[in-house]
């Protein structure tokens, strides 16, 4: 019997949504369908996807960070397939793996001093999980702070320092003893310090739900009061890790040294889940103590040689192809041509970011015609006008992207780090021409707004 990949993606192509209308997430379909993104891709590479009919779109969700090299990298591909073909024993569990220590000694030469330790995962909720575990049995407390409006993951631990109640909804109780204070606020995260009860707080240096940058102080000032009050810092770089701010960590722009730090989507070159949790041998020592506790934390298929091969391969690619700089040089033009239509339409009302991790921001318009179609939409749903800038991005223009968080005029953009300036050329263009049309009332966009609240009005009937 012959098992042949292409010969089942050729015999049933076209079925993807079928598929998964039968047995999979139907709402995700419907979601899909109405805002007419049902499109059927049969080829990526690099930052740019293609469907059956031919067409380039211009990637700027990455697959929420996970595509910093873009699709298909050859290095990353060659990598896995010298794995494969050198038949290597994967997986023994009562061994230790050659790959997973090279990638371990690689990581630690990059991370701030004081981490030389690491825990691999298969991904950034396993890596928040982990962070959580090791937290409260390192310091011998249970509180862990978490900012609002943050975004750690859905498993259990992880949605429990979350700060979206969507997330949330319906899912409690969720773990004891996790509290949320104001993201960038000194001053309620030492007023929840001071009581000495807290094992960790845990935050993005930048958040992905909204792109919320801090004060310049604010991360290290919040390390510094963490050690005065016994509490470890572990910052989450799962999605702004690996040179997405144009720096390899984002945390190197405030110049921060934390206990913890965590990483995963970009590690995995495209292709193989990995995360990991860079520590201090404090942490390390305090969990696995003794030989007995040897295995008191772990996960099946951490470390495999799949996995640690993708992680060599995208280090090696980050380096050799300078795409940390690329993204500060792309992110650069971008925050400067989006600047610059900030100042020409009214509904715009800032781009902030650092290297490519940008959002631009929407709100409530100065002249009375723009301002009376303002309020029409919000008062059918809150947000509603972002999805009329990625929309028309996407199908005029075929720039895939995403609204940055519920509920918020915030469109985000997250391309891989391998854009070029035709790209960028491409992105501000089409941005611009999406504006203007947003500024004509009545217009093609407004059509698409009046759909979308009537979608809105409907889903809060039905709820």
């Amino acid at each position: 019997m012959t098992f042949s990949i292409t010969e089942l993606l050729n015999n049933r192509r076209g079925e993807n949504f079928s598929l998964h209308e039968h047995h999979l997430n139907n709402q995700m379909v419907r979601v899909l369908k109405t805002i007419g993104y049902d499109r059927h891709y049969v080829k990526a590479q690099g930052q740019y996807l293609y469907d059956d009919q031919a067409q380039e779109y211009l990637d700027l969700l990455s697959g929420f960070g996970v595509f910093a090299l873009g699709r298909n990298h050859p290095t990353v591909k060659s990598a896995l397939r010298e794995v494969v073909d050198a038949d290597l024993p994967d997986l023994v569990q009562m061994d230790v793996s050659l790959l997973s220590g090279l990638l371990a000694e690689k990581l630690v030469h990059l991370t701030p001093e004081p981490l030389t330790r690491l825990f691999f995962c298969n991904s950034g909720a396993e890596a928040v999980e982990a962070a959580i575990k090791f937290a409260r049995y390192t310091t011998g407390r249970s509180r862990i702070l978490h900012c609002e409006h943050a975004f750690h993951g859905l498993t259990l631990g992880a949605l429990s320092l979350n700060g979206e109640e969507i997330f949330r909804q319906g899912f409690g109780p969720l773990l004891p003893d996790c509290h949320a204070i104001p993201f960038n606020n000194l001053q309620a995260l030492e007023q929840a310090l001071q009581e000495k009860e807290t094992a960790a707080f845990i935050v993005e240096p930048i958040q992905g739900k909204g792109v919320n940058l801090p004060d310049d102080n604010y991360l290290a000032e919040a390390a510094r009061l963490c050690h005065r009050y016994g509490a470890l810092f572990v910052a989450d770089e799962i999605q702004t890790g690996l040179g997405r701010t144009g720096k390899l960590w984002a945390i190197n722009h405030w110049h921060v040294e934390p206990d913890m730090l965590l990483m995963a989507k970009a590690l995995s070159g495209g292709f193989i889940p990995v995360g990991a949790v860079a520590m201090t041998s404090t942490i390390m020592d305090k969990v696995f103590n003794r030989m007995d506790r040897a295995v008191v934390h772990g996960s099946t298929f951490s470390k495999n040689n799949m996995a640690m091969a993708a992680g060599l391969a995208t280090l090696a690619v980050l380096e050799e192809e300078d795409l940390i700089d690329n993204a500060a040089r792309q992110g650069s033009v971008l925050l400067e041509g989006l600047n610059q239509l900030v100042e020409k339409y009214e509904f715009f009302h800032e781009v902030r970011g650092k290297g490519l991790m940008l959002a631009m921001e929407f709100g409530k318009p100065k002249s009375i015609k723009l301002k009376t179609a303002w309020n029409l939409l919000e008062t059918a749903n809150k947000g509603l006008f972002s999805q009329m800038v990625t929309i028309p991005l996407f199908k005029r223009h075929h720039i895939l992207s995403q609204v940055a968080g519920h509920g918020m005029n915030v469109v985000k953009f997250l391309p891989p780090l391998v854009i070029n300036e035709k790209d960028t050329d491409w992105i501000i263009s089409a941005m611009d021409e999406v504006l203007a049309d947003c500024h004509h009332i009545p217009g093609a966009i407004w059509d698409l707004g009046k759909t979308l609240a009537g979608h809105a009005i409907k889903a809060k009937k039905s709820a």
